[in-house]
C-alpha cells in the first residue's frame, strides 16, 4: 500500500488549528512536514527562497507543495525569505503572524551543504552554510520566541538537525559544525524558556530519500554503500520525518523539551559494530 492509498490519518492531539511556519518548506522533508501538518488541520506558512538559476525549479516546487496543502482545506501562505538575512527573517515571521493570525509552531528546516575537503574550504563557503543552517535557525527561533512571549502563550520550536550533529561528516565540515551547533541551540533555548511554556526539540534525520540526493538513491552501488551502514537497511523517506515533527508539536509531546529524536534506521547505533568482537 502506498502513502497515497493509506487510510486518512487520525488527528494528532493539539495540532488542529495551530499556525505553523516551516522554513525551506517547498521540497523534500520541509514539504512533507507542511503537508503532514495540514493533514492534521494546522494552518501553514511555507517559506521558500528563490535562487538565481533555480527559478523554474523553485516555482514548480512551490506550486506542488501548495497544491498538496490546499487539498486539506486549511489556511496557507507563502513567505519568501532568505533565512540567513536578519531583515528578511523579521519580515517573514511578521508576515506569518499577520496573515495567519499568529504563530504557534516554528519548524527550522531550511538547510544547505557544501562538499569540499576541509583544507580547501573557503571561509566564505563555511560562513554560507552556517549562515543558513545555524544563524538562520537562531534568527527564526528568536523571532518566534519574541511572539510567544509577547502573546504570553506557549509555543513549540522544532529544529531539523541531522545524525551529523553526532556523527562526523568529512568533506562537509560546515554542515557538521552547523548541526552540532543546532544541537546546543536546541538544549540551551529549551532550558532558557521552559518556564514560559516554550518547548524546543529537534529531529535528527539519517539517510533520507529527497530530490536533493537522487544521485545515490538511483545508483545501486552508491545506495548499497549508504544502506550497508544502516541497521534497518534502507533509507528513510520524508514522510517519516514529518510524522515525528507533528508528534513533537502535539499534546502527546507536551512534557518533552530539549531532546533530539534520531529518525535514522539505527544509523547512530554504529552498524559497523553489529558483529560481536573482543580484544581478548
Amino acid at each position: 500500500m502506498t502513502v497515497t492509498e493509506m487510510e486518512p490519518r487520525q488527528a494528532m492531539r493539539g495540532v488542529k488549528g495551530k499556525n505553523v511556519l516551516i522554513t525551506g518548506g517547498t521540497s523534500g522533508i520541509g514539504q512533507a512536514i507542511a503537508v503532514r501538518f495540514a493533514e492534521h488541520g494546522a494552518n501553514v506558512a511555507i517559506n521558500y527562497v528563490r535562487s538565481p538559476g533555480e527559478a523554474d525549479e523553485t516555482h514548480d516546487q512551490v506550486h506542488a507543495c501548495v497544491n498538496k496543502v490546499r487539498q486539506e482545506g486549511v489556511k496557507d501562505v507563502l513567505v519568501g525569505a532568505d533565512v540567513s538575512s536578519e531583515d528578511e527573517v523579521v519580515r517573514m515571521v511578521g508576515e506569518t503572524v499577520e496573515r495567519l493570525g499568529g504563530i504557534d509552531v516554528l519548524v527550522n528546516n531550511a538547510g544547505i551543504q557544501i562538499s569540499r575537503p576541509s583544507h580547501e574550504l573557503s571561509a566564505a563557503d563555511f560562513d554560507k552554510v552556517l549562515g543558513v543552517n545555524l544563524r538562520g535557525a537562531f534568527l527564526c527561533a528568536r523571532e518566534a520566541i519574541k511572539h510567544f512571549l509577547a502573546e504570553e502563550k506557549p509555543g513549540s520550536i522544532i529544529n531539523v538537525s541531522s545524525v551529523h550533529q553526532r556523527i562526523p561528516k568529512p568533506n562537509y565540515l560546515g554542515y557538521s559544525v552547523s548541526k552540532g551547533g543546532m544541537q546546543n541551540m536546541t538544549t540551551t533555548l529549551a532550558l532558557e524558556y521552559a518556564a514560559n511554556g516554550i518547548r524546543v526539540n529537534a529531529i535528527g534525520p539519517g539517510a533520507t530519500v529527497t530530490p536533493i540526493n537522487r544521485a545515490w538513491i538511483d545508483d545501486p552501488v552508491k545506495r548499497e554503500m549508504v544502506t550497508a551502514h544502516i541497521p534497518i537497511p534502507r533509507a528513510g523517506d520524508a514522510d517519516e520525518m514529518a510524522g515525528i515533527a507533528c508528534f513533537l508539536a502535539s499534546d502527546d509531546a507536551a512534557y518533552m523539551t530539549g531532546q533530539t529524536l534520531f529518525v535514522d534506521g539505527g544509523l547512530t547505533l554504529y552498524a559497523d559494530f553489529r558483529e560481536p568482537w573482543s580484544s581478548e
